[in-house]
């Protein structure tokens, strides 16, 4: 068996083996050790080799899925070995002969399919990254849905491409993986070195084709050589993976590059569209917008949300389909009261298609071909817009396959087919019969004893049942003349004579024995080969199947938006093809979420109009830190990427010119495993902004210099203005604590100063989070930090020396003397004056009044004695 185990892992030293031995799988070596560490299960021995003891541990083969999605998460890849024969059938090779094991399956990050393993509501891709010569591409899967797209791609938009896709595993060639390493760390992704020749354009097109079952690409579109090399790519690492069950993959997608809003990693991960600076979903944008019902419809909104259309047309047909629902709220809630029964029917296809299923699999097509149709007859009265009027055709035409699966299927079958129990009474003759024989043989019998007794005219004659003899039929002893006698001893076959009883058997008893002993195995047997004919029915209308489940995605995608607008009150945005950015009552949606979730209150809203012409297209925003300034900023970008998304927006009105690219620097953090201080991550981002920008893009930028000596952060900010608008002439954002810029907005025509208003009374800050047009005064930084809880001993200081520099600063002075001029700090805090105890005769009179009881001249008496009060400084 360790030799066996030895040749095997041979062929698979990147992988943990998993060994199958009746029910657990076992692993040995090193494979063991690092298993039991990373799983922290118990590691112990067996046997030995080479004189040294074996490491080994296990996991119950029942619960291996779990043991999977922990070691993919920690880094393995893992080699599924199973038992091919069973033990009987390896003995009839010899005595000592070890049961056949093969590898059936390599688990990857970017090749799971099971339901446990994955989140219902995200996809999880595995892409391929393939160079020839100059020209680059990239191409991605969805096994566990089918979805297959490739696009034209230089390495420079590489990070943004897989920022916005987020797969889990990158096939790169040999010997390039310390090329992208860099790109690709950032991201967080698996990456994997596979041969050059899986990247081999001329034989990759022919793999790909070979798919498909066509003679060439041709009937999918034109692609370059390195988008067929990226899609060959795919489709032999999913053979190898795979050992040759290749998932039901669609036809390949090609990707205009220039489709979508371009939105790099930075402003993906500071604007938090889907993963949360933490790491989780969890106060997303994503987590905020998502009322779908359905998983195809959740992953269908992550998709859109993560890449933004620059069609206008597009735009608008879905804002139209949302505005349907909208009008039509008493339909639409009807749809997604449907759409909440339809089952994953992409991953029930994928598990099918590869083997993986089972009739639960099978159920849930069923059941969602059901509701497609229900839902077709619901819409199919309405005047419907056109994307969801073009959804109808591929919710009908499943007639043949719904009536063969809800022939065949029980309402609620097992989980897996060796279960048994799925087929449905009735449908198959022979089945029937297996499973009367298994249920009711007893039943069976006693209607032959019945039988047979009739026959003979003897209704003491019996039938038995023992170890030795198996069925028997037993008659008394005075019997024995009458039923060993022509004509009855021509059915009746003698068997065995004991003291007081003879006992017979016969021909048609002898069978009915062997069926019944034979029938559980024989009705388990059927129910295989009918689920076999049952899932190549299914796969034989996958594509339609596949049809269905996007549309029924679409469905719900557009219903959610329709709920999610009304329940928040948001506007429908003009959306336009000029360089319009106003919007009115703009809020941030994932903090006005949050805000009445924790507090109940309301989100200040605010204007922001960078149109141009008239209007300024930069605004520089000043004011003081947690006044509101970030939200600010990123909730018009938000707004920006939702209205392009086709949804409504949380605003009173919103007009916005098509934004092709979205920049984002907002935020501060430091890279320290490569080097990077938080300065230098600044500047890269900023230098990205500055050099990809043009005309269309929409900018973001929070205190641009701040990492580095005032100076030097002032005079870097105030170039880059300048860059943006006399270079890049785009609109943009740009908050900062360099009051000195202001004076730019009286230099360049398209910049205007705006401010977060803020009230100070009492020594204390109170924030208004308004924006209104002008600059600050100054930043309230010591107020901040009287509100973050500093040692009064430091606030008063810090009181102190502000005022000692602002004085200096008026008249003159020089920095080193005032640095003389300033007296030591106190450890100890200063002395405060105790506070006043009792209540202020204001207070007391108060008290001692009930406004019910007072008539109109009665309460403006005592608001003129209030006054009075007030005025005495008591």
């Amino acid at each position: 068996m360790m030799a066996q185990y030895l040749e095997i892992k041979a062929s698979h030293p990147d992988a943990l083996l998993f060994y199958r031995m009746g029910d657990f799988y076992e692993m040995f070596f090193d494979d063991a050790v690092a298993a039991a560490e990373a799983l922290d299960i118990a590691l112990t021995k067996r046997g030995k080799h080479d004189g040294n003891e074996i490491p080994m541990c296990g996991v119950p083969h029942h619960a291996a899925e779990g043991y999977f999605l922990t070691l993919i998460r920690k880094g393995f890849r893992v080699a599924v070995c199973e038992q091919m024969e069973s033990p009987a059938e390896a003995k009839k090779r010899g005595y000592k002969a070890v049961v056949r094991r093969e590898v059936v399956r390599l688990v990857t990050p970017g090749t799971l399919t099971e339901d446990s393993l994955l989140d219902a509501r995200r996809h999880n891709f595995l892409a391929a990254f393939a160079q020839v010569r100059d020209e680059a591409a990239l191409a991605w899967a969805d096994i566990s849905t089918g979805a297959l797209h490739v696009m034209t791609l230089p390495v420079v938009r590489l990070g943004a491409e897989l920022a916005r896709l987020a797969p889990s595993e990158l096939l790169v060639a040999e010997g390039s993986e310390a090329d992208l390493a860099e790109i690709v760390s950032d991201m967080g992704v698996a990456m994997t070195e596979v041969s050059r020749g899986s990247f081999d354009s001329t034989v990759a097109g022919k793999r790909v084709a070979a798919l498909f079952g066509t003679q060439d690409l041709d009937a999918f579109g034109s692609f370059a050589r390195p988008e067929v090399g990226a899609l060959g790519a795919i489709v032999d690492y999913l053979e190898i993976t795979q050992k040759g069950k290749l998932p039901l993959l669609r036809p390949p997608v090609k990707e205009l590059t220039g489709g979508s809003m371009q939105i790099d990693a930075a402003t993906r991960r500071n604007l938090e569209l889907t993963h949360s600076l933490s790491g989780g979903r969890s106060g997303t944008l994503l987590a905020t917008i998502d009322r779908t019902v359905t998983s195809a419809g959740a992953r269908l909104l992550e998709r859109r949300l993560s890449s933004p259309s620059l069609s206008l047309e597009a735009i608008t047909s879905r804002q139209e389909a949302v505005t349907f629902c909208i009008e039509n709220a008493h339909l639409a809630r009807e749809l997604r009261d449907q759409l909440r029964k339809v089952p994953d029917l992409d991953r029930a296809l994928s598990r099918l298609a590869l083997d993986r299923g089972g009739p639960r699999d099978m159920a849930a097509i069923r059941n969602g071909l059901t509701q497609a149709t229900q839902i077709c007859a619901l819409l199919g009265s309405s005047d419907l817009p056109p994307v969801l009027s073009d959804t109808l055709a591929n919710l009908q035409g499943h007639d043949g396959l719904l009536t063969l699966l809800d022939e065949a299927l029980v309402a609620d079958p097992p989980l897996l087919s060796r279960d048994g129990g799925f087929i449905a009474p009735g449908y198959d003759g022979d089945l029937d019969d297996a499973r009367k024989l298994r249920d009711e043989g007893r039943s069976v019998i006693a209607g032959l004893q019945s039988q047979y007794s009739d026959f003979t005219g003897i209704q003491s004659l019996k039938i038995k049942h023992n170890n030795v003899l198996g069925y028997f039929i037993e008659t008394t002893a005075k019997h024995a003349d009458t039923m060993m006698s022509a004509p009855l001893s021509e059915t009746f076959i003698h068997r065995q004579t004991t003291a007081n009883q003879v006992r017979f058997t016969t021909v048609e008893l002898s069978e009915l024995e062997t069926k019944i002993l034979n029938a559980g195995s024989n009705a388990l047997e059927i129910e295989k080969r009918l689920y076999s004919s049952l899932r190549q029915a299914i796969l034989d209308k996958s594509a339609q199947v596949s049809a269905a489940s996007r549309a029924l995605a679409e469905l719900d995608l557009q219903a959610a938006l329709a709920d999610l607008a009304t329940a928040e009150n948001w506007t429908l945005p003009e959306v336009n093809n000029s360089r319009d950015f106003d919007i009115v009552g703009g809020r941030h949606p994932v903090v006005e979420a949050a805000l009445r979730k924790q507090s109940g209150a309301p989100f200040v809203a605010n204007d922001c109009d960078l149109s141009g012409g008239d209007a300024a297209s930069i605004w520089l925003l000043t004011g003081p830190n947690m006044a509101g300034k970030s939200t600010f900023l990123r909730q018009n970008a938000l707004i920006a990427l939702l209205a392009q998304m086709g949804s409504y927006v949380p605003a009173e009105t919103a007009k916005i010119g098509i934004v092709s690219q979205l920049f984002s620097r907002v935020g501060a953090s430091d890279d320290l495993a490569r080097g990077r201080s938080t300065f230098m991550v600044e500047m890269v981002e900023t230098a990205a902004i500055l050099n990809q920008s043009h005309d269309r893009a929409l900018v973001i930028l929070d205190e641009i210099g701040r990492g580095t000596a005032t100076y030097d952060g002032l005079s870097i900010a105030w170039a880059t203005l300048e860059y943006l608008h006399d270079v890049n002439q785009c609109r943009a954002l740009f908050a900062t604590h360099y009051h000195e810029m202001t004076a730019l907005a009286g230099k360049l025509s398209g910049v205007e100063n705006a401010t977060v208003t803020v009230k100070e009374f009492e020594g204390e800050v109170i924030f208004l989070h308004e924006v209104k047009r002008g600059a600050a005064d100054r930043s309230y930084g010591v107020q901040v930090a009287q509100l973050a809880g500093l040692p009064a001993a430091v606030i008063n200081r810090a009181r102190d020396v502000l005022d000692m520099l602002e004085k200096n600063e008026r008249e003159g002075g020089s920095q080193k003397a005032l640095i003389d001029d300033l007296p030591l700090f106190a450890v100890a805090p200063e002395p405060t004056a105790p506070p006043k105890t009792g209540p202020s005769p204001i207070d007391q009179r108060l008290a001692e009044i009930i406004p019910d009881d007072l008539t109109p001249r009665e309460a403006l008496d005592f608001l003129y004695e209030l006054k009075g009060l007030s005025m005495s400084g008591d």
